[in-house]
């Protein structure tokens, strides 16, 4: 309660000499309840932003990743044609700059954790305004033009067949239903790494805890999932990137050299024999995603593959026995 509406409410109290018995109660019960209202005024705290929010999302999915199948990041290789594109629907947000979309359906799907009673209901639903806070849109914006903006973002999402949405409840709150990640319209439900088309990646949600989703850019963000869906020490010749993952060679140099800037991705140059080359071997640059994102694995790998590095080098200087 705001101090003008308490200085207010003190000057409708009667005067201490000219009350007695019951009107002397009613005065004490009304500076009782008055120093009451100053105590909640200091102790006010100030509304949740867009950190809280996505905080409370995360709190609620319980768990400390968010599980993506890789098809959203490439399509799986077909029999029929080596040849082909396989880009995956992170291509479109890419391509077009979307990342408050990309991010919109990242927070999404880490908030969706549950089927629901029977399994096949992997929704959400809040207020616009929460959707707003977890989207980013009221960080430079009135409400009206924050609410705006989460039915613009909705909208896009809807459009590439990643979500369907819905008013629900007398208090007409937005309901979020999750669609396959593939982009095809069908019902969402969680990987099983049993298949191709069942592999996932995982994000952790430290990208929202520790405040990566401000630090990363577009393809740093967009290399982030690329490296998650590779093997540690993945090999990627950016010519290929087009093809593959379908945005251009010049965003994934950019993105990779932005995640080795920030120290979450590490390349090593390894040196591969070549006979009729004029040097006798050419180079390969091997990369692998580290802590936060990367584990212990990818780690382990580094070190031997340097380890390996080392070695082909003396055996370079050495030259034949």
């Amino acid at each position: 309660m705001c101090s003008r509406t308490c200085a207010h409410m003190r000057s409708q109290l009667p005067a201490v000499a000219a009350v007695s018995g019951p009107v002397e109660r009613l005065r004490v019960e009304g500076e009782t309840a008055l120093n009451g209202c100053m105590e909640h005024d200091e102790s006010d705290e100030s509304p949740a932003n867009e950190y809280d929010t996505r905080m409370a999302l995360l709190k609620n999915a319980k768990r400390s990743a968010v599980p993506l199948r890789k098809t959203f990041v490439q399509k799986p290789r077909s029999r029929s044609s080596s040849a082909e594109n396989r880009a995956g629907p992170l291509s479109g947000f890419v391509v077009r700059g979307d990342r408050r979309a990309l991010d919109a359906y990242l927070i999404l799907l880490a908030a969706i954790s549950s089927g629901g009673e029977n399994g096949d209901d992997w929704s959400t639903r809040h207020p616009i305004m929460v959707f707003a806070r977890a989207f980013g849109t009221t960080l430079d914006a009135e409400r009206a033009s924050a609410a705006t903006a989460v039915s613009k973002t909705l909208r896009r999402l809807e459009d590439r067949n990643l979500i369907e949405r819905s008013r629900s409840g007398r208090e007409r709150k937005i309901k979020v239903r999750l669609l396959r990640e593939d982009g095809s319209g069908e019902p969402y439900t969680r990987p099983s790494g049993t298949s191709e088309a069942e592999r996932f990646l995982q994000l952790n949600h430290v990208y929202w805890q520790k405040g990566w989703i401000d630090k990363l850019k577009m393809p740093g963000l967009a290399m982030l999932l690329v490296a998650l869906h590779e093997k540690p020490g993945f090999t990627l010749p950016t010519e290929k990137v087009p093809m593959w993952y379908g945005w251009s060679a010049d965003t994934a140099e950019r993105g990779l050299a932005e995640l080795q800037d920030l120290g979450l991705l590490h390349k090593v140059q390894h040196r591969r024999k070549e006979p009729l080359s004029a040097s006798g071997f050419g180079l390969i640059n091997h990369y692998f995603l580290l802590p936060p994102f990367g584990n212990l694995d990818a780690l382990e790998l580094l070190a031997d593959h340097v380890n390996a590095e080392a070695s082909f080098e003396r055996s370079s200087v050495a030259g034949p026995k």
